[in-house]
């Protein structure tokens, strides 16, 4: 079995940091993650640098990416403008996020869900044009932290409307972490009915991220969103913490059996070097006690 893990602390990990972090170090940051093996890095965020500044000078960490055989690097557009600014970068996929609800959405988009599933089309149909892969993420997916609990019903429908609207694949974002497994089976085996490939995107605020990961796992999920140690928050989520750790996820993920292609001794020492950089302790854990190279039954 394998599983394609998508290492967003470059932009969901960092977007929620106090101080910005100069393009260098997150370009640094990005080719580190790929040197160790990591097969896709959502490597920036073309958002206007005033509501986001952690994400200020996308374009410029586009550039300072030394690119690897085998990774996909791929940004986050919001809306069509992101859109070109993404266009005019090497970033070979495009990642586009919108709320579930429309009080998230107008909060983090600026739009109406209706105007973000609209521009999501148009964005698609540019991307395939411009040869980019087009992968949509609904934030919010398990529950709002303005309007509480989100019917997985209305979710489906989201994700049917979307896949018709030509993404290649769809990603079912916890953003404030309050999923269960059970919904996660369910809302990832309806995706799957719809013949596109089944992503998640956990934080592990209540401490079930890992556990809604191994039901994802289970329930047919390919895609799995993380960040090196687990950094990460969204600026328009209130308590919102971080991602589940990418070192944390690969450990569970190699004891089961799945490939990654990842080595996870080679990521620990990025989660440690990130940990300098920011001079304090992550969340993650892995990285902090270390390996133990389980056995596969």
């Amino acid at each position: 079995m394998k599983a394609t893990i998508c290492d967003v602390g470059p932009r969901d990990g960092l977007q929620n940091e106090p101080e910005p972090l100069s393009v260098q170090v997150r370009a640094g940051l990005v080719n580190r993650l790929a040197a160790v093996g990591v097969p896709r890095i959502e490597a920036a965020s073309f958002v206007h640098q005033e509501r986001v500044p952690q994400m200020a000078g996308a374009e410029e960490v586009a550039a300072g990416i030394e690119p690897r055989d085998g990774t996909i690097y791929a940004g986050l557009v919001l809306n069509e403008k992101g859109y070109e600014r993404l266009a005019a970068t090497a970033l070979s996929e495009v990642h586009f996020s919108f709320g579930a609800t429309e009080t998230f959405n107008r909060r983090n988009a600026n739009a109406s869900v209706d105007e973000s599933v609209a521009a999501a089309q148009w964005i698609s149909e540019r991307a395939h044009s411009d040869g980019r892969t087009f992968v949509v993420s609904i934030s919010v997916a398990f529950g709002c932290p303005f309007e509480g609990e989100v019917a997985p019903t209305h979710v489906l429908e989201l994700a049917e409307r979307i896949v018709a609207g030509g993404a290649d694949e769809v990603v079912l974002a916890d953003t404030i972490g309050v999923g269960v497994p059970r919904q996660v089976s369910e809302l990832v085996g309806g995706v799957a009915r719809f013949g596109s490939p089944a992503g998640v995107h956990f934080h592990n605020t209540r401490s079930t991220g890992f556990a809604n990961a191994y039901a994802a796992l289970h329930a047919g999920a390919t895609i799995f969103d993380a960040s090196v140690g687990g950094l990460g928050g969204c600026p328009f989520a209130p308590r919102a913490t971080g991602n589940i750790a990418t070192e944390d996820l690969v450990y569970l993920l190699h004891g089961e059996g799945v490939e990654t292609g990842i080595d996870l001794e080679a990521l620990i020492a990025v989660a440690v070097w990130l940990e300098e950089t920011l001079g304090r302790e992550l969340p993650g854990q892995v990285y902090r006690a270390g390996t133990f190279a389980p056995v596969a039954g």
